[in-house]
């Protein structure tokens, strides 16, 4: 057992809401690199070096006042790491496993966690609106006052102590950048596929909008026998990434519309418009 707070480093954001561009001479710069100290896991938690991070939109939406939390929290969520210390009650994964940390841990116990996937845990979202671990309890420090976590996560740093239900492990042979977004695009956009769309075969799934999110629903689709899949984005590239992966046809939306394209099933990827141009997950 890890008994012993340490060091790390890790971005941390401070106020929310201020003005763009957040980097650079002239910018706002509310997020700072900075040290901070973080305990040993607790009970039911595990301590994870942190390999490889992803930036997700739902980071952008802390900082810029969409998504309000409490500050100072270290960002991230989309990660994957090397467990390098378990606490107290975890006797199910084991110091040196490789595992994806993921944004929203379940209990397993609430009305939510019945639905099999469909409905968010409560005690998971309600930790994650307060800045907690699902226990309740806040690992970070900084000069003496504590430092909010992240949708359970907090990924942006060296380290990080989470609790059990938000790391699922992986194996080895599994590369860390592409293990980091199964935490995230591949955990929503391929669940939206399996756990809400569930095609049958001799249907279409329709794509709308090819970042991280839709790509991650595209390849989900395409591992279903006998599936159509269609990708639908404004950008020639992302259409032609959709065809390289497997998507059978690939449309800008005037072109799907003129086409008449339907699908039984679709995913809406498109995420939220920021100074008139998509800003897709």
């Amino acid at each position: 057992m890890y008994s012993n707070m340490i060091h790390i480093r890790g971005a941390v954001l401070d106020r929310i809401g201020s003005p763009r561009p957040y980097s650079g001479s002239s910018g706002s710069q509310p997020i700072s690199v900075v040290e901070l100290d973080l305990d040993a896991p607790g009970p039911g938690e595990v301590l994870v070096r942190i390999e490889a991070a992803g930036v997700c939109h739902s980071d952008l939406s802390v900082v810029d006042g969409n998504r309000v939390r409490p500050v100072p929290m270290l960002l991230g969520h989309e990660a994957a790491g090397i467990i390098e210390a378990v606490g107290p009650e975890v006797d199910d994964v084991a110091v040196g496993q490789r595992v994806v940390l993921v944004f929203l841990p379940r209990c397993g116990h609430c009305a939510a966690c019945a639905t099999e996937g469909l409905a968010p845990c409560e005690p998971g979202s309600a930790a994650n609106t307060a800045g907690t671990l699902l226990g309740g309890g806040i690992r970070l420090g900084r000069a003496g006052h504590p430092v909010y976590h992240h949708l359970g996560v907090s990924g942006f740093a060296t380290h990080a102590v989470v609790n059990r239900a938000s790391v699922v492990p992986v194996p080895d042979d599994v590369p860390p950048d592409v293990a980091a977004l199964l935490g995230c695009a591949v955990l929503t956009g391929g669940g939206a596929v399996l756990n809400v769309g569930d095609p049958r075969p001799g249907q279409a799934v329709a794509v709308v909008g090819l970042g991280g999110i839709g790509m991650a629903a595209v390849l989900t689709a395409l591992t279903y026998d006998d599936v159509r899949v269609i990708g639908v984005d404004q950008l020639p590239e992302k259409l032609a990434a959709a065809r390289a992966v497997g998507a059978h046809e690939a449309y800008t939306p005037q072109q799907a519309a003129d086409a008449g394209v339907k699908a039984v099933v679709v995913v809406e990827a498109v995420g939220v418009k920021v100074d008139g141009e998509p800003d897709e997950n």
